[in-house]
């Protein structure tokens, strides 16, 4: 079978905007990627399918499953066929996670200072006050150029219409950059020319975009010093931590390496101590300092928090930006952006129900079968429900559960996530996904590079796309027509 016969032969979901095709149509985008493709032998493909694979096995691209007592180490699935972008979708993408993530910032400043968005009675007291992420114990710090993130990964997804929706935040440690940056470079290895042919913009200066915010952050000295902080070999993102140490060229330590002497961060290296001035942290704020947070991490730095409110030391993202990824005060973001922006939202959210207000809740009830419940302190897939998946038994336990503490639930309508054809058991076949472009801000603006991480529900009809649930991902484009 050739190439042109794999194409020929791809059914689309009913009723679902598939990136690809509309009415049988090869769109715009796709072109020459299809022209390019259809003159391949079936073999030939399947060839680059399994070449694709010993490359991320010999790279050691993998990810972390804790819930699978198996074997929790895998190779990161990834499928050969891109995902297109084209420019004019990308910038109204970028125009939007730029406007939301300014309207961010001012929250998390105003949030942990003056609370105005709470005196005015934009955002309730309590939403906030319930919220586990929190953090008081970072209240009135001053961060360098007032700029709590750094580094986010905003998920979107792309509805049946078309439209591009806001997902959630992702503020704290985002994941995923190193699979973006992979993706691109075996895409190159097993597809050489193709991206010059489609005119693909390229996204390979991150690491150097990253290392420049960094140490943007360091006060104004010379060969001032930044690390990227580890949990160590098991985590789940591991191998990250390791290529973007090796990419940006600076030091990849654990909380052993570390240590605080007078309100001040050193590293311990064969010469002596060498002073810190900027922690890329890799390492939830509970773990960050056993003084502060939790006794009984092993992962931190005691006395670190004393150095970071006295300003002796930069930490990315900023401890305590967990409240703005809370999923229900995620409902709120386009009131923040009206708020302190005086903007209308570019990106829309997923239509959002807190279910702590009790006619939401009767109305998510009636609906349940329609709903995805999440719990808004979880992640990776954690914690869902969805309702035209779930059985009796299941619906039942999580309405107890939402009847019993509300404030850590959400719903959303089940979104008929848009599909991108994927090569798999020889053929092209439709698979949902969703788009993860990465931020970075600085005191010179906001960059993203273009493309990002598109991650794929491998397993037939499933929406589900996290790694942690059987998703893989794919190779981003974005393409100048």
């Amino acid at each position: 079978m050739t190439g042109q016969q794999l194409f020929e032969q791809y059914e689309t979901y009913p009723g679902t905007w598939d990136e690809m095709c509309s009415d049988q149509t090869i769109r715009s985008q796709y072109q020459q990627v299809f022209n390019d493709i259809s003159r391949l032998p079936g073999k030939t493909l399947q060839q680059k399918d399994k070449l694709a694979s010993e490359l991320f096995m010999n790279q050691g691209i993998t990810f972390t499953v804790y819930s699978d007592d198996a074997g929790i180490e895998r190779i990161f699935p990834f499928d050969i066929i891109p995902r297109i972008l084209t420019s004019a979708e990308w910038d109204h993408i970028q125009k939007g996670i730029t406007q939301r993530l300014r309207a961010l910032n001012l929250f998390l400043k105003d949030i942990y200072s003056s609370q105005q968005i709470i005196k005015d009675k934009i955002i309730p007291a309590e939403l906030i006050a319930s919220c586990a992420h929190y953090t008081r114990e970072v209240f009135g710090i001053k961060v360098p150029h007032d700029l709590y993130i750094h580094i986010s990964g905003i998920d979107l997804i792309r509805g049946q219409d078309g439209t591009f929706y806001i997902l959630e935040d992702n503020l704290r440690t985002p994941s995923g950059v190193s699979y973006m940056l992979e993706n691109r470079e075996v895409t190159k290895r097993i597809f050489p020319g193709m991206l010059a042919d489609s005119r693909v913009r390229m996204i390979n200066n991150y690491p150097l975009l990253l290392q420049e915010i960094l140490a943007s952050l360091a006060p104004q000295i010379a060969n001032a010093c930044v690390v990227l902080l580890t949990p160590g070999v098991f985590n789940s993102a591991y191998f990250e931590h390791t290529f973007l140490s090796r990419q940006m060229g600076i030091p990849l330590v654990e909380g052993r390496d570390l240590l605080v002497n007078n309100h001040k961060v050193y590293m311990k290296t064969t010469t002596g101590l060498q002073q810190v001035h900027v922690i890329y942290r890799r390492i939830d704020d509970d773990f960050l300092d056993p003084l502060a947070f939790r006794p009984d991490s092993a992962l931190g730095i005691p006395g670190l928090m004393s150095a970071y409110r006295k300003g002796n030391v930069a930490i990315a993202n900023a401890v305590g930006n967990g409240v703005a990824d809370d999923k229900a005060v995620y409902a709120y973001v386009p009131a923040m952006i009206r708020y302190y922006m005086n903007e209308e939202p570019i990106l829309p959210n997923v239509p959002t129900y807190g279910l702590e207000d009790a006619e939401a809740r009767d109305y998510v009830f009636n609906n349940i079968e329609n709903m995805v419940i999440k719990r808004t302190n979880q992640s990776g897939g954690y914690g869902m429900v969805m309702g035209n998946k779930a059985s009796e038994k299941e619906l039942m336990e999580v309405k107890k559960a939402i009847k019993e503490t509300p404030r850590e639930f959400i719903a959303q309508p089940i979104i008929k996530l848009s599909t991108v054809p994927c090569f798999i058991d020889g053929k092209l076949q439709p698979r949902h996904v969703d788009l993860r472009p990465y931020a970075l801000c600085g005191p010179n603006g906001i960059r993203i590079v273009p493309g990002g991480l598109t991650r794929v529900a491998l397993r037939e009809g499933s929406l589900v796309v996290n790694s942690s649930q059987g998703g893989g991902s794919k190779d981003t484009w974005v393409v100048d027509l």
